[in-house]
């Protein structure tokens, strides 16, 4: 279990929803003093319970400190006051730890947050023991899904999304991208361009193993999943998960396709088109400056030994 509170359950639970390892993530009630409080208690500031969700998750599959970096990259870490235009102690941040390595991952990683300089202001998330979870009625539960007209307008007039956009999409950030990535890698992930077709390093490349982010190193495609579609770009019939990607509609070019990016670092990766070979017909069509491949025997060397699983018969 993972428990974290960051203003609006609605908008907790999508940053974890579709990942690798992630069984379920439920919206309620936690930190507070009363027994099965309602939504208009919590509310009420009545009972002391923010509003919170809880994860069940596989920490082979996926680690809780990557758990920590999404929830970090979500909220506003400086306000205690409450998240965006939700004000008061039920939408307050924090990291309810089930365990002592729980515990101690999170103050390491609010520190380095602390210390890495991102925010001119103390970090103010709490991090608290767990204590009774409560959820939240039905309807609150994948509001996203049951209503995502509202949801949409409601997370952006929040201001979330464009706190979120200006504390980690930075300049920043692209300098020292810029510093570590090739010329070509650069373009391809941060500004979506495209490498030559037949001239880049995975279009005829057969090694076994896994294709990882080269911004974030999150695995992205298996070579179980790869085959020669002649278009001159390594193409794959799926993601490692779906939840590891994103698609996007792109209009650029005069073209109407879909664009297909890394969920965690936002990379560009390419597009995805209806023409493959699998199960369900699509062709992942990928750049290889936005890969770094990971040789079968080098996995657990390159702390991917999760997926060995992966490449057994």
């Amino acid at each position: 279990m993972a428990t974290f509170a960051g203003g609006c359950f609605w908008c907790m639970v999508t940053p974890f929803e579709e990942l690798p390892g992630i069984h379920g993530i439920v919206s309620g009630y936690t930190g507070g003093h009363t027994v099965n409080p309602t939504y208009e208690e919590v509310c009420s500031e009545t009972t002391g319970h923010a509003e919170a969700v809880q994860i069940t998750y596989d920490p082979d599959l996926f680690p809780y400190a990557k758990l920590l970096d999404i929830f970090w990259r979500s909220v506003d870490p400086t306000d205690p006051g409450g998240q965006f235009h939700d004000r008061g102690s039920s939408y307050r941040p924090a990291i309810f730890y089930h365990n002592e390595e729980q515990r101690q991952q999170a103050e390491a990683s609010k520190e380095a947050l602390q210390q890495s300089g991102r925010f001119d202001r103390p970090i103010a998330v709490t991090i608290e023991p767990a204590s009774a979870f409560y959820p939240a009625e039905e309807y609150h539960q994948d509001y996203h899904h049951k209503n995502p007209l509202r949801y949409k307008h409601y997370r952006s007039g929040s201001g979330r999304d464009t706190f979120i956009s200006s504390h980690w999409d930075t300049d920043k950030d692209r300098n020292e991208l810029r510093k570590r990535l090739t010329p070509i890698q650069f373009e391809v992930t941060q500004n979506n361009a495209t490498e030559p077709a037949f001239r880049n390093e995975f279009h005829d490349y057969h090694g076994e193993g896994l294709y990882v982010d080269i911004v974030s190193g999150e695995p992205l495609f298996s070579s179980r999943d790869k085959y020669d579609s002649g278009c001159g770009w390594p193409s794959f019939t799926k993601p490692l998960d779906k939840g590891m990607v994103q698609e996007h509609e792109d209009y650029t070019h005069g073209m109407i396709r879909t664009e297909v990016r890394s969920r965690e670092a936002d990379s560009h990766l390419g597009h995805v088109f209806p023409d493959g070979p699998g199960p369900d017909g699509l062709r992942y069509c990928i750049n290889s400056a936005s890969l770094r491949f990971i040789p079968k025997e080098d996995l657990e060397k390159e702390g991917y030994g999760r997926f060995r699983s992966f490449f057994e018969d």
